[in-house]
């Protein structure tokens, strides 16, 4: 299933993830970075000193006819205004998380793919990586009977501590559901299904936030979102996940995501990360169990991941595994935590979705193709 060729890849956006995405994609030789571009020149001339490569205007990367999928990692706002445009060059999509700040944009985007022929993506890929797909195997597998329940948490103090602008986590396309929700949703879907429905509460408990990190430690900062919401998912298998996800928690115990089955419990480790533990425990055991990561990409940050992914399934004619679909039904389910909330309602989820396939199906030699 090795490429016969490489894909020509475009980068728009050189903010703070495109170097992980750069980083990343030297493991992916089906990847070819033809070129970077910003709508600030000079970052990304700065970026493509860093890493070797030719920054352009976006324009001339949208009309480079070498380019054939156009990785979006500007900011959530900016993602289907850029994706629109991108589609209308000719090019394949993949995005940083969210799909869209809105279901209604994420629609517009899925409808524009389909009009031109043309593929969509979207972060995150972390479910691809080893430890998730191990998770997803032993679930498969029945070894844990059906899952019941389970749990699903994000919670931090914010991230004013440590990101050199956050204020756009505070701003509309941000919060902790759009943030991190993508994460938790989506590795949730892999292992579990499509949502059913939705229910939720949510508070802004601070209306305004301080900077500590440099360099604009000591700004205020206006919140126009929710920063702590919880709520219930309830899937098509039938499992009900309690979910949380805040910027308002100073500190907590709580494992990422838990789900219980009527065999066994399996713990899954962090959805923002590609590695990490799974644990399973039956009744008659005294202790939890670690089951042993067999699948690859567990042991670095592979962030591309899903682009490499997308170029094989260009090339090889199947279906790509962070595909649009699968976005724009976790974007749907994020915003009906809004609208549950806000509407004291269960929201029922209509955007229909299939797992997508284990990666065990493409690998080949341990990698991907």
């Amino acid at each position: 299933m090795s490429a016969k060729r490489r894909v020509g890849v475009g980068i728009i956006g050189c903010g703070n993830i495109s170097s992980q995405y750069l980083k990343a994609m030297r493991d992916f030789p089906v990847l070819d970075i033809i070129a970077i571009a910003d709508m600030k020149p000079e970052v990304a001339d700065k970026k493509a000193a860093e890493f070797g490569l030719k920054a352009v205007s976006v324009e001339a990367l949208l009309a480079d006819p070498k380019v054939e999928i156009i990785v979006n990692l500007t900011i959530p706002r900016a993602h289907v205004e850029v994706g629109l445009r991108a589609l209308a060059a000719g090019k394949h999509v993949y995005s940083e998380k969210p799909l869209g700040v809105t279901y209604a944009e994420g629609k517009t985007l899925a409808a524009a793919a389909k009009k031109a022929g043309l593929r969509i993506g979207a972060a995150p890929d972390t479910f691809l990586g080893g430890s998730h797909q191990t998770a997803r195997a032993l679930l498969d597998s029945g070894k844990a009977g059906d899952i019941v329940g389970g749990t699903a948490i994000f919670a931090c103090p914010g991230h004013e501590r440590w990101h050199p602008d956050p204020a756009f986590y505070y701003d509309i396309g941000g919060g902790p559901v759009l943030d991190m929700g993508p994460y938790y949703i989506t590795d949730l879907v892999n292992l579990l299904g499509p949502v059913k429905s939705v229910q939720a509460m949510s508070a802004t408990p601070q209306k305004e936030r301080p900077i500590y990190s440099e360099p604009k430690k000591g700004q205020m900062m206006p919140v126009k979102v929710s920063t702590h919401v919880a709520g219930l998912m309830q899937f098509h298998s039938g499992a009900i996940i309690q979910v949380t996800l805040s910027f308002d928690v100073p500190a907590h115990a709580h494992l990422p995501i838990e789900l219980y089955g009527t065999k066994q419990s399996v713990l899954v480790p962090d959805p923002n990360m590609f590695g990490g533990e799974v644990k399973a425990r039956a009744p008659s055991t005294k202790r939890w169990r670690k089951v042993p990561v067999t699948q690859p990409y567990a042991d670095a940050n592979y962030r591309s991941l899903g682009v490499a992914d997308m170029a094989h399934a260009i090339l090889e004619g199947r279906p790509h595994r962070a595909s649009g679909d699968l976005a724009l039904h976790v974007l749907e389910v994020m915003e009906a935590f809004e609208t549950a909330s806000r509407e004291g309602r269960a929201v029922e989820i209509v955007t229909p979705v299939e797992r997508p396939a284990p990666l065990a199906d493409s690998i080949k030699d341990g990698k991907i193709g």
